[in-house]
């Protein structure tokens, strides 16, 4: 575990596992293996070493998932909508105050990632909190309250389906992660998977 990672029991760890991968051929891009082990073990593990509640969305290879041990959860909106759709359904579900989301393929990531998540929306309060690279905004890698639910619900039904949109009409508060871009490598490419194989 990190030094800095604390166990929070008031949120739940949400694995972002349902998309397509099309630059990837249509593989179920969390059960690819990478260094030995599939890209969601990679994100259940460092989870596990901030909270005790995790779930997975998934629309494909359910089974699979589910053998982790965690709850699975497919989108409750058809034809692959995107991350948000993801993120509706398990906030719809949750049974804490607040959602950690994370995407199935950064195996870097690290739970002072998440640490910084809860310590800025402690500090400085608000409904949304999303991490930020030296280049862009990460919208994957969020922290949600419950209450944010009505509003995401609203922007689905709307047609909209950009991530970063909702968020950042949540105002959000931005965690400056750029000390670590290592933390957001991802994997979207057969390039990647051999990048960050090595990086492994």
């Amino acid at each position: 575990m990190s030094a800095t990672a604390t166990v929070c029991h008031d949120l739940t760890g949400l694995i972002l596992a349902g998309g397509r991968a099309t630059r990837l051929g249509g593989r179920d891009k969390g059960l690819i293996e990478v260094g030995g082990h599939a890209l969601v073990d990679y994100a259940i593990a460092v989870l596990r070493q901030f909270t005790p509640r995790i779930l997975i969305s998934a629309n494909r290879h359910r089974a699979d998932y589910a053998r982790r041990g965690w709850p699975v959860l497919a989108d409750a909106l058809v034809d692959y909508p995107g991350p948000l759709a993801g993120i509706l359904t398990a906030l719809e579900q949750l049974e804490t105050e607040r959602l950690l989301v994370m995407p199935c393929d950064t195996p870097l990531a690290s739970p002072a990632l998440f640490d910084r998540l809860v310590a800025a929306q402690d500090s400085q309060g608000g409904i949304a909190c999303l991490a930020r690279d030296s280049e862009r905004l990460q919208p994957t890698f969020c922290l949600l309250k419950r209450e944010v639910a009505p509003s995401l619900r609203r922007f689905l039904d709307a047609g909209e389906r950009k991530t970063q949109l909702w968020l950042q009409s949540l105002t959000p508060v931005i965690v400056d992660c750029s000390d670590h871009p290592d933390w957001f490598a991802n994997v979207n490419t057969p390039e990647d998977l051999r990048r960050i194989e090595a990086m492994l």
